[in-house]
């Protein structure tokens, strides 16, 4: 339950990423304008308040991109969905390179803290509430909202940017393969909270609407947490596979395991792409690259040639 571009229709690029807008993300404005209609005097806040938050979202986003580039990794798209936005990165298969792309996101409604809460303190100190309610409601409602968005990330969910933060924190201590275990582990534990909590919403206060929300939250970590788990025991794996001396890849710096682990695209059959030169044994197909399969990063096969800088995948 991952958004894709698939449903999406892209609005605008900035900086070569595409930026696009999930069929849900109207879903949700549409459910955003019908709830709190009340709040403004005119349905025209409604649409400020609604751009506000994608605004907070696409700038947080962003943050999550522009660390990636800088230690080096790949950026594609951003996606705008449901619940929230999703940025899609391939930063370098490091703790300290995963770290730092993820918390640039949350970083991000850090420094808008300080700026909203100036001009939350400028409309009282101008009396806006008096003589403009909407525009100070508005600023009062778009500061909460980023608040709650920072709180809402840096949950220890995976995959919320906190659980990410704290899989990549352990990383440094027990390894990728065990972090990514731990960190899913920890998100279904927060899956059953989420599920007691939009049960006990709903018996409680009949609040449909919020048991809905929480019900969606949990099936999106329900479904995140799954497959890190099953990436965790691919990643373990491959971790206690021996190791071809010699090779490293450019990009994770780790020696590639030995055994017929490459598929050809052309005839199907396996084999060990390092050992016959990335040239398929079975129907003679020459590739000029491989896939590193630690980080999943594909480089030219003359570029994985090393002698020195290999790295344990333990």
């Amino acid at each position: 339950m991952t958004p894709t571009n698939k449903g999406s229709f892209k609005i605008f690029t900035l900086a070569g990423i595409g930026v696009y807008v999930h069929w849900m993300w109207i879903l949700m404005a549409v459910f955003s304008f019908q709830y709190r209609t009340h709040v403004y005097s005119s349905l025209i806040w409604n649409v400020a308040e609604y751009l506000s938050l994608f605004l907070i979202v696409l700038i947080h986003e962003f943050g999550h991109q522009l660390a990636c580039r800088s230690v080096g990794g790949k950026t594609h798209d951003i996606v705008l969905w449901l619940l929230g936005g999703v940025a899609y990165v391939s930063p370098p298969q490091r703790p300290g390179a995963q770290l730092w792309s993820i918390a640039a996101g949350p970083l991000v409604n850090v420094v808008l803290i300080p700026i909203l809460a100036t001009l939350v303190s400028a409309s009282w100190h101008l009396g806006w509430y008096d003589s403009h309610p909407d525009l100070h409601e508005l600023l009062h409602n778009v500061y909460w909202i980023n608040i709650g968005l920072l709180i809402f990330n840096m949950m220890p969910v995976y995959p919320l940017d906190g659980g990410q933060i704290l899989r990549s924190l352990l990383w440094f201590v027990i390894g990728r393969a065990k972090s990514l275990f731990v960190a899913s582990i920890i998100g279904f534990i927060g899956l059953a909270g989420l599920v007691v909590l939009a049960a006990s919403v709903f018996l409680t206060n009949r609040d449909s609407q919020s048991a809905i929300w929480l019900g969606l939250m949990a099936v999106f970590i329900a479904t995140r947490s799954w497959h890190g788990l099953k990436e965790a025991w691919a990643l373990s794996k491959i971790a206690k596979l021996p190791r071809r001396e010699g090779f490293a890849c450019p990009s994770c710096k780790t020696a590639p395991p030995i055994g017929e682990f490459w598929r050809c695209g052309k005839c199907g059959g396996k084999f060990d792409t390092f050992l016959t030169q990335a040239q398929c044994p079975h129907c003679g197909t020459q590739f000029s690259s491989s896939q590193c399969l630690d980080c999943g990063t594909t480089s030219s096969i003359t570029t994985w040639s090393a002698e020195r800088g290999l790295r344990s995948v333990e």
